[in-house]
């Protein structure tokens, strides 16, 4: 009888929450409508055969032909730019000042929300204005920390001042002084900022490695050993890739206004490591879900770099066995033009138009509306390079990923290129910590929407 009434009780506690009668009716969410990300497009996934579809003229061997399925993804329509990487140097360089700032207000224990460096200080300075899951947070986690100051919440909501005639009181004049180089490395009459303080950390957590040990251990508890942490990353391009890539060539012009003078903003950044390019994807989904949190919608999953498979997929354009991205074979069109960004002939950079990089929306983009998928700059991929990792990758959403492999697979070919290396079956790899003038990258995002089903 007492288990009769445990259960009944049950039944009526259930109903009273609201079940809808007892019937399973799932837990309700907000609906899901997906949004295609500014300035990117739609990949819808499907079948293709990755690799070579013609002879192979290098003799490499690096990319059987072999049929792969791929899922939908949103694409970067362009490489990124100068303009939007330096979105991402800003915010780095802001939130350092902020946090030196509210540091300073703590050493100086100034009046929070003074007209001073005091309105610097950190977000929940004042405990009168947080909210008690932020008062927790500070008491029981922050305060007790050996770095008393780290994770705290900064204060966005102030402006920061970088004209020196703006500078509100010593102590900032103190705490913006460390962020640039002294006087006597100065050239110019011009302040310049030291680029080497820079530097973005993020967590990110290794859920492959994890399900692989899980796999050999079914045992194998806890996720703290997959939780890596980058803290020491320098994120600001290497402008003397336009000189060290190039010996005995004057290339000076390129070194020092590519990536800060605004003629250059809509051309893509180089000089960008794999590291580089991988933290500012983790930027990019943080800064995105900042805004998502702020207005009550649901987080946006990942920006990523892409797969390689990926990449060529996007890069074929729905042409299957097309082996420049625009399908034909030919490097011209109809009126005698280059379809693309490279060295062609015999060397003659500037017969295509450009003797070095062009604007990342130049030229025709292909069916995916995608542009310069060969040519202009080559494109980090999220794989890492094996000459054989045809062979034995997967033929659904195949990807190589190796921690300990620093090779990386750059797609697309560059300006400095020849033909070869803009087909979109040939592979190229660099080493991860290294940068080039020639090298920049394009994000991915995974597509939560429908799948499109067709009734025959």
């Amino acid at each position: 009888m007492k288990k009769i009434f445990i259960l009944i009780a049950t039944g009526l506690l259930l109903i009273g929450c609201g079940n809808k009668r007892g019937e399973l009716v799932g837990v309700k969410q907000k609906k899901w409508f997906p949004e295609k990300p500014f300035g990117m497009t739609l990949v819808e996934g499907g079948a293709y055969i990755m690799g070579k579809a013609d002879d192979d003229m290098a003799q490499l061997q690096n990319a059987q032909a072999k049929t792969v399925t791929v899922r939908s993804f949103y694409m970067d329509e362009t490489e990124i730019t100068n303009s939007e990487y330096r979105q991402f140097v800003y915010w780095v360089r802001d939130s350092i000042a902020l946090q030196m700032l509210a540091d300073k207000v703590e050493e100086l224990n100034e009046e929070v929300g003074t007209d001073g460096i005091g309105a610097y200080a950190f977000a929940d300075a004042d405990t009168s204005d947080i909210s008690v899951f932020q008062r927790y947070m500070k008491e029981t986690y922050y305060d007790d920390n050996e770095n008393t100051y780290a994770n705290r919440p900064l204060n966005w909501d102030e402006d920061i001042e970088w004209g020196t005639e703006d500078y509100v009181d010593l102590a900032y004049v103190e705490v913006m002084d460390e962020l640039y180089l002294p006087p006597e490395v100065w050239y110019n009459g011009e302040m310049k900022l030291d680029v080497n303080k820079l530097k973005y950390r993020y967590r990110w957590f290794d859920a492959e490695q994890a399900a692989f040990d899980r796999k050999k251990d079914p045992n194998l508890r806890g996720r703290s050993n997959y939780i890596y942490e980058e803290d020491n990353l320098e994120i600001y391009p290497d402008t003397t890739v336009w000189i060290k890539d190039f010996n005995y060539s004057y290339n000076e012009p390129m070194h020092n206004d590519y990536f800060s003078h605004p003629a250059y903003q809509d051309y893509p950044v180089v000089g960008v490591s794999w590291d580089q390019a991988v933290a500012f994807c983790v930027w990019r989904t943080s800064y995105k879900n900042s805004y998502q949190k702020a207005s009550n919608k649901p987080l946006v999953n990942y920006f990523r770099l892409p797969t390689e498979a990926e990449w060529e997929y996007a890069a074929r354009g729905g042409i299957p066995s097309g082996i420049y991205p625009w399908g034909s074979p030919y490097l011209l069109n109809d009126r005698g033009c280059f379809l693309a960004n490279f060295k062609p002939l015999r060397g003659d950079y500037s017969s295509d138009q450009a003797m070095y990089t062009v604007e990342a929306k130049s030229y025709l983009a292909n069916d995916y509306n995608l542009y310069n998928m060969a040519g202009n700059v080559a494109e980090w991929t999220g794989s890492s390079y094996d000459p054989g990792a045809y062979e034995y990758v997967s033929s659904l959403n195949p990807n190589l990923s190796l921690s300990n492999e620093k090779r990386k697979v750059v797609r697309g070919g560059s300006w400095k290129d020849v033909a070869y290396f803009l087909r979109v079956s040939s592979r190229d790899y660099e080493y991860k910590d290294t940068s080039r003038s020639y090298i920049g990258f394009r994000t991915v995002q995974d597509y939560l929407g429908s799948e499109k089903v067709k009734i025959k």
